[in-house]
């Protein structure tokens, strides 16, 4: 990744805000009841570079780093809805393997039309037996000549549905960490299947998918890096994953608070302002005392990545500290807004249901803390 300027982040800003302001806000309530957005809005973000930011400018990518990263999350933050930041972005896993541990002939085949928009590109790890423990996964793939052939399944792959291609963790090898490889599965392979998940809490317009190998033979020309060594690779993923999910909590956590103000601002209860109430007043205090110090921890890591260090230990803690921040301000949010907090239609009762998503996805909260502990030497 490139490090940009402030000026450069600015104009980020602005493009970013731009785009959502025209592309999605008179649309994203009506997208969430539907249950998905259209393929169209990843072309548009192509256009603009949005998908590209931070990939290789050789490979359809924009300048871009880890901060920009957050400065993308705060302002997709603005719509309330964490399922169109993970579908948007569902690229943000599925492509790094490929950057990290693929040829530069698999670069160039399955990189720059994704981040033109055109194609969708996911990542598929977790399993029905299980999500933290990929050392046990169970999705085999034997070697046959020129194929590999894959059995198994996947489950709550994000964009696993609309998918062009999937980065799938599968097992060629012995039991443990040391057999795990890594696949592109494209769409349209035989005995490559795929079902709806739509039944969740939140993340309502992200597209979320059970994947099905049965039979299925992949072109062994599409292994990523070495057989048997894989496991890298996914953790390589893993801790850009949970550094996002932190910046989208916060940003969140933010939403809670603005919306939280413009609310106690607006609303009357007994002849005055809710927020002349010192109760509100305090609560609204506590969410931007929750907020401050977690934001700028975020910022801090995301310039030592840049850097070049990967502090794991205080990635999984921020992840945890992020989480507990945007359920804590999603709770009192819910409480300011009273009765109006329990309907449908407000961003901080959207925000409300979605906060154990990012507790849960790309390592629980119990996980981060033993890897956390397992870092420090404990």
């Amino acid at each position: 990744m490139s490090v940009l300027d402030d000026a450069d982040r600015e104009a980020l800003r602005g493009t970013l805000r731009g785009f959502i302001e025209r592309e999605v806000m008179p649309h994203i309530d009506a997208w969430e009841e539907a249950g998905g957005f259209p393929r169209e809005l990843y072309r548009r973000a192509g256009e603009l570079g949005i998908l590209g930011l931070g990939y290789p400018e050789e490979l359809g990518g924009s300048p871009g780093d880890s901060t920009a990263v957050i400065i993308l999350c705060e302002e997709f933050a603005r719509t309330g809805a964490g399922g169109l930041i993970a579908g948007l972005c569902s690229h943000g896993i599925g492509l790094p393997p490929i950057l990290n541990l693929g040829t530069d002939a698999q670069k160039r085949r399955f990189v720059p039309d994704v981040l033109a928009g055109h194609k969708v590109a996911a990542l598929a790890v977790t399993e029905p037996s299980g999500g933290s423990d990929v050392a046990n996964l169970k999705t085999v793939a034997r070697r046959d000549g020129d194929h590999y052939v894959v059995h198994g399944s996947k489950t709550f792959i994000t964009s696993g549905m609309r998918a062009d291609s999937v980065t799938v963790a599968v097992r060629t090898g012995p039991p443990g960490l040391g057999g795990i490889s890594l696949l592109v599965v494209e769409a349209g392979t035989p005995g490559f299947t795929r079902t709806a998940l739509d039944k969740k809490m939140g993340w309502w317009c992200s597209d979320t998918a059970t994947l099905y190998f049965d039979d299925c033979r992949v072109p062994a020309a599409n292994l990523l890096g070495e057989e048997n060594h894989g496991f890298l690779g996914i953790m390589q993923n893993f801790n850009r994953e949970r550094l996002m999910l932190a910046a989208m909590a916060v940003a969140f956590a933010q939403v809670c608070l603005d919306e939280s103000i413009a609310y106690a601002r607006e609303r009357e209860t007994f002849g005055k302002p809710l927020v002349t109430r010192q109760v509100i007043r305090h609560k609204l205090v506590d969410m931007a005392t929750r907020i401050h110090p977690v934001r700028t921890w975020l910022y801090q890591l995301a310039r030592r990545i840049d850097a070049g260090e990967w502090p794991i230990a205080e990635i999984c803690m921020l992840k945890n500290a992020a989480t507990q921040c945007v359920e804590f301000c999603a709770k009192e949010g819910v409480q300011i807004f009273g009765g109006a907090g329990f309907i449908r239609g407000n961003k901080v009762e959207r925000i409300y249901r979605e906060t154990k998503v990012l507790a849960i996805g790309g390592g629980a909260e119990e996980i981060m803390k033993d890897l956390a502990a397992k870092q420090m030497g404990l």
